[in-house]
């Protein structure tokens, strides 16, 4: 699978950029303050000391790297790669396929925000006691294996290391385009796992793998430089959602604890108020947003092929359901309410109720059906049996059945729009 604005520097966003360099670091959320104007500290907040870098566990790494391809990529002429990048990395930087201007610091250095990398989990009802019905947790599900991944954890982590169903998955989140994201570690003949590189592309985090530090882009699961450049991650399928829904769906499940080893101020928001439709994306330089939605608008987007379409939040409350085709294939966002800003509030369990949203194919045993929406409940027209957000028949004809998950993403606009530009928005 594979903004609208471009932040010219001021001294309002340099400061801006050390608190939120130091709230990834272990700040905590009261240390960053949202102001009016779409600025989120003012001239006189005070700038926490940086705190000491932990160091993420290191995994095994390959003593003999693979290959290069036979199929090389499409790369470009070498260049001096990012500014202290050579001192941190042992990445091969003469293979690149974007232009390294492109890369800024988000501040932090390698591994400065510590992935997780040996994750404990906690079962339903002790995660209950800490977690708020409308909290938003990250859910992924492979085989009867369903998984909870609360975003009060991966603000400040942003990469969980895992093995779900028996397969090794990277779990990812990048503040600041709202990115929720999921991956296959296995790649080629080796199993790969993440960490953060501390740099950003168009707002979006670049991660790279510990076997050969290969980096890769977050959004669109690309390598960009390195060994693997040109390369690209395989998805699955997973959605932010309330907590209330998982726990209520999946009483079994397991959910990612708070006990990750690092000292964080879990269940606060080191971002508060960046989700302001009204606020500029930090820390961007690209290309101009496309101005069908604002840039820090909300939409879920599905590629399929050469076709990328997203679908505004604002147009999903208004409609619930939609049915539509992606490629050639019949799709259908669910969207229901219950479910809370992680960028929102201080405190993201107080964050403004902005729904989940997730995409399942509308073909069930060769029928394609099409679903609707009365403001409560989620029906087939040919069945009229009910639905929920998990693409599950809970009651009628064909309770008990399981629509095909479509891999979507939450996005703002103005980061899916830098990487994919021609996508259609859909507008209801």
């Amino acid at each position: 699978m594979k903004i609208a604005h471009i932040l010219k520097p001021n001294k309002k966003w340099l400061i801006a950029a050390v608190l939120f360099v130091t709230a990834c670091a272990g700040a905590t959320a009261s240390e960053v303050t949202p102001q009016t104007g779409g600025n989120l500290v003012t001239e006189n907040t005070p700038i926490p000391e940086p705190t000491e870098v932990e160091e993420s566990p290191a995994s095994e790494t390959n003593p003999d790297p693979p290959p290069i391809p036979e199929t090389e990529p499409t790369l470009l002429p070498d260049e001096p790669p990012p500014l202290g990048a050579q001192g941190q990395f042992s990445t091969d930087f003469s293979r690149h396929t974007v232009p390294y201007s492109d890369v800024l610091s988000g501040g932090p250095p390698k591994d400065g925000i510590p992935a997780i990398d040996n994750p404990t989990f906690t079962s339903v009802a002790e995660a209950d006691e800490y977690l708020a019905d409308v909290e938003p947790v990250i859910f992924l599900q492979i085989g009867n294996d369903a998984r909870a991944y609360p975003l009060q954890v991966l603000t400040w982590h942003e990469i969980v290391n895992d093995v779900v169903g028996d397969l090794p998955v990277t779990v990812t989140f990048c503040p600041l385009c709202n990115t929720a994201i999921a991956f296959e570690r296995n790649f080629k003949d080796l199993t790969l796992d993440f960490g953060t590189t501390g740099r950003l592309r168009f707002s979006n985090l670049i991660m790279y793998d510990r076997q050969t530090e290969t980096w890769w882009q977050q959004a669109t699961g690309e390598g960009i430089a390195g060994q693997f450049a040109g390369e690209q991650l395989t998805f699955l399928p997973a959605s932010i959602i309330g907590w209330g829904e998982f726990k209520e769906n999946f009483p079994d499940g397991q959910v990612l604890s708070k006990d990750t080893g690092f000292s964080r101020s879990y269940g606060q928001n080191p971002y508060a108020g960046y989700d302001n439709i009204n606020n500029s994306p930090f820390l961007f330089r690209g290309p101009q947003t496309p101005g069908e939605l604002p840039a820090m608008a909300r939409v879920l987007t599905v590629e399929l092929g050469e076709d990328a379409v997203a679908y505004p939040y604002q147009v999903l409350q208004e409609d619930g359901v939609i049915n539509d085709t992606v490629a050639g294939e019949e799709v259908v966002i669910f969207w229901q309410p219950g479910t809370a800003s992680a960028l929102n509030a201080a405190v993201i369990a107080q964050g403004e109720d902005v729904g989940a949203a997730a995409s399942f194919s509308r073909v069930l045993d060769g029928q394609t059906l099409t679903f609707s929406y009365d403001g409560e409940t989620i029906t087939d027209d040919q069945t009229g049996s009910e639905w929920d957000v998990f693409g599950q028949a809970i009651n009628g004809e064909l309770a008990g059945s399981q629509l095909e998950p479509v891999v979507s993403v939450n996005h703002f606009w103005f980061s899916w729009a830098a990487f994919k530009p021609e996508t259609r928005v859909f507008q209801g």
